[in-house]
């Protein structure tokens, strides 16, 4: 990995600096929104909230994460499942009013540990995540969200569909034949086009719900829910205590997400443009969020997927898909067509991208010559992949560290607490 800005990836299509053609730059933007699309507006629906402002805020805290790092960091922020729980709790008990409270405590804990870190360094990193921890947990990162993609492809509410299924089996497959066989321009955009053609197969076999777009109106403001002007200002203690220790957890999925984004791109962003830069880009974007009515945000591993599979690293292609996400929040229509893409294809997509998250954790183990003769290196493996693909999780009244949380600390404090040998090695 390098930190010199003038560092070029050979292996990118498009690296993080190169600006793409107009024409190129407006589809791959567009792709790169689609495919984050169908998680950032999941969360709102799960809580209750409109997914146009989760939209509106998912494209402003990228920009915003864009600007604080320099755009030097391929990132995409979205809404963030972690505090999903939480969120609905608290709507139940005091509404909107209460969650944005939360976010903003939430977002409020990553600009103090930014503040910490600029100030103490993080030389720390290198020594608490060496490959040993942070191969496996990229790959619990990508399959732990396994069977989110597989309910996805599978279920029609909560019953099996071989119909959902056939579509989703029929995304993936054309996709990688999209992916593996296409040249030029187009082999940078397999994933738009196996949407575009998985949307035309459920189409065809008639499980696209076009009501909502023929109903939408072509211009409608975001749900905005701001203080002050649609409630007036209340304290929220539960809230802040409830969602405020989550941003602990959400943490560590982005320093997951950061250490991908270094392999992929065969960089050191820990330390250019620096962790505190991240998490401040992370922290403002969740802050925001809160002030102007969505949820909470944080880097998406689908953002991976994409880069992976395309080689576009390109920040400038992010940054349109931002754009793009504000555009169509203030879009009826488009919002409503985006909104219509069914879960089979979300999930036949899904099958490709979070595997190829999986599999840049089994690279780096690789690239990095892990010796699983070694006692050590196979006990912190396994204990970081069996929690956390198998979902155990630590609950503590109201707080839950989750399984990829909890499958990192314990991955962390194993690589420091564990000999370089055990006794029968020597």
């Amino acid at each position: 990995m390098t930190q010199s800005d003038s560092y070029r990836n050979p292996e990118a299509i498009l690296d993080i600096q190169d600006r793409p053609r107009p024409e190129q730059w407006l589809i791959l933007s567009i792709q790169h929104l689609f495919t984050m699309f169908g998680s950032t507006v999941l969360v709102p629906l799960l809580v209750g909230l409109n997914p146009s402002i989760a939209l509106f805020a998912s494209g402003v805290g990228t920009l915003i994460y864009i600007l604080c790092t320099k755009a030097k960091i391929p990132a995409y922020l979205g809404s963030s499942f972690a505090f999903i729980a939480t969120m609905q709790a608290l709507m139940k008990a005091d509404g909107y009013p209460a969650v944005g409270q939360g976010a903003i405590a939430a977002g409020l804990v990553y600009l103090i540990v930014a503040v910490l870190i600029y100030h103490f360094g993080a030389n720390w990193i290198d020594r608490l995540l060496p490959p040993i921890v942070v191969g496996p947990i990229i790959i619990v990162i990508g399959l732990s969200l396994a069977t989110t993609a597989a309910n996805d492809a599978m279920l029609n509410h909560t019953h099996y569909d071989l119909k959902y299924f056939a579509v989703a089996i029929f995304t993936l497959v054309i996709t990688i034949i999209f992916n593996m066989w296409l040249k030029g321009f187009a082999s940078m955009i397999p994933v738009l086009l196996g949407i575009v053609a998985g949307y035309l197969m459920a189409l065809a076999c008639g499980i696209v719900d076009l009501s909502a777009v023929a109903k939408a109106p072509w211009f409608a403001l975001p749900a905005f829910d701001v203080v002050g002007i649609n409630y007036d200002f209340k304290w929220y203690p539960t809230a802040i205590i409830t969602m405020a220790p989550i941003a602990f957890v959400t943490m560590t999925e982005h320093l997951g997400h950061v250490m991908v984004l270094n392999k992929l791109t065969k960089r050191n962003f820990f330390h250019n443009p620096g962790l505190h830069r991240t998490l401040l880009g992370d922290g403002l974007s969740s802050v925001i969020a809160g002030f102007v009515g969505g949820p909470p945000t944080t880097s998406y591993g689908e953002n991976i997927g994409v880069l992976a599979m395309t080689k576009v690293h390109s920040v400038f292609v992010l940054g349109g898909a931002a754009l793009f996400a504000i555009v169509f929040s203030f879009v009826g229509k488009i919002a409503a067509v985006i909104q219509s893409i069914p879960t089979p294809v979300i999930g036949g997509i899904s099958f490709l991208l979070f595997g190829m998250i999986a599999s840049n954790g089994l690279r780096i183990l690789v690239d990095n010559h892990t010796d699983f003769e070694k006692k050590r290196n196979l006990v912190i493996a396994s204990v970081i992949l069996v929690i956390g693909i198998g979902g155990a999780y630590l609950q503590i009244g109201s707080f839950q560290l989750t399984s990829i949380a909890l499958a990192t600390v314990l991955g962390m404090v194993l690589n420091l607490v564990l000999p370089d040998q055990a006794a029968s090695e020597n």
